[in-house]
């Protein structure tokens, strides 16, 4: 019974930072900003930072109880990480946009970091699992205060940077049309702490539950305390004085690269709630497990549904569909044109459309997963 309920549980939050995912990326064709400038559209985009640190988080946690269960941990994490490497970068991109400018746009996003932290993975599983938490707890804590002088005293390497850390801040890598918007660091030590926390999940629920609260309040005190007193973590200190309201430049972490606050404000609360997960029931829960089930296959299908769904509303409110929606999502589009963008109800309505639409399709594919086990293939979907 432990077993059943901790394996639902993941399920159940992986499912759900799937549905908040599609959130903001119903936001990208909406035309609207991240972020602001209003707290409701604040919010919108807030809510769905909770979404890549669970998910990766989550993704070392599962490749911990595969390995419990195959011999070919390594290899499986390697062979994997290339294929979701190649997807990002052909039929991913092609969904994001619509067209097929390959030589002017590549997007490096969260498959794409994912994979590359498998493949480092494969390796660092060989490892104890302690030692790999530590080493990715190392990741999270320390690459704040020891990555910005790293880089500024090497930088005859700033094209590799650009991938490891810093990101699309410093555009795209030279010589390519490849824009990185998930850097491999800090994300590959989510991925190693995530590892280590199967061997959590895998005591008996009591333990499991009591260390989860400890773990998971003790990181979001941790937070509120750094970030209260702006004592580390962020390059962004908070402050309550205008233009934007105290609460909302508290809770403005910096995301690219992550930082070791923002991974505190979502990974804390994401951990202390597994002990509720336990004893979630019902028609909601039973519609999140079908979509963490198949976290991958429904990530593929989401992305061109959301555009799809796009083009159908620019035909109905404009009477045409805008060539805005062809154009380089997410990351090297132009502005909406005037009277494109959308109000935040109609947002919340494609998005509530988008996932009604996609259960059909996902329940199908996890049931197809349960019944053959004997197509290996469908475990790298």
């Amino acid at each position: 019974m432990a077993s059943t309920s901790r394996v639902a549980s993941i399920d159940l939050i992986r499912g759900a930072v799937m549905v908040l995912m599609a959130i903001d990326h119903v936001r990208v064709y909406s035309g609207l900003p991240a972020g602001g400038p209003t707290a409701g559209i604040f919010f919108t985009r807030w809510i769905t930072h909770f979404v890549a640190p669970a998910f990766i988080f989550l993704a070392g946690t599962s490749a911990f109880f595969y390995g419990r269960k195959h011999t070919d941990l390594p290899r499986f994490l390697f062979v994997r990480g290339v294929w979701l490497v190649l997807l990002e970068l052909t039929a991913i991109r092609v969904a994001w946009t619509f067209n097929f400018d390959f030589a002017n746009y590549l997007l490096a996003g969260v498959i794409w970091v994912i994979g590359w932290c498998m493949i480092l993975m494969s390796t660092l599983v060989r490892l104890r699992p302690r030692t790999v938490g530590i080493v990715g707890a190392a990741i999270i804590a320390l690459h704040n205060a020891v990555m910005m002088p790293l880089i500024t005293h090497t930088q005859g390497l700033a094209e590799l940077w650009k991938i490891l850390y810093v990101g699309f801040f410093n555009g795209p890598v030279a010589g390519t049309p490849l824009i990185v918007l998930y850097s491999i660091i800090p994300w590959i030590g989510v991925m190693a702490a995530g590892y280590w926390f199967g061997t959590v999940l895998a005591l008996d629920a009591a333990r499991r539950n009591s260390i989860c609260l400890r773990l998971g309040l003790g990181a979001t005190a941790l937070f509120l305390v750094l970030r209260g007193f702006n004592i580390y973590g962020d390059p962004r200190p908070w402050s309550a004085t205008p233009p934007m309201p105290a609460l909302l430049s508290f809770l403005n972490t910096t995301k690219y690269p992550a930082s070791l606050l923002f991974l505190l404000m979502t990974l804390g609360p994401t951990i202390a709630i597994i002990p509720l997960l336990d004893r979630a029931r019902g028609r909601v829960a039973q519609w999140l497990t079908v979509f963490g089930r198949v976290p991958f296959f429904y990530y593929v299908l989401h992305i061109p549904l959301i555009h799809a769904l796009a083009l159908l509303v620019s035909l109905i409110r404009l009477g045409t569909v805008s060539p805005w929606l062809f154009t380089n999502h997410p990351m090297a589009n132009p502005p909406a044109p005037e009277g494109y963008t959308w109000s935040l109800g109609l947002l919340y309505l494609v998005w509530a459309v988008a996932i009604v639409l996609l259960y059909f399709p996902c329940r199908w594919f996890a049931s197809l997963k349960a019944r053959r086990t004997d197509w290996r293939w469908l475990k790298y979907i």
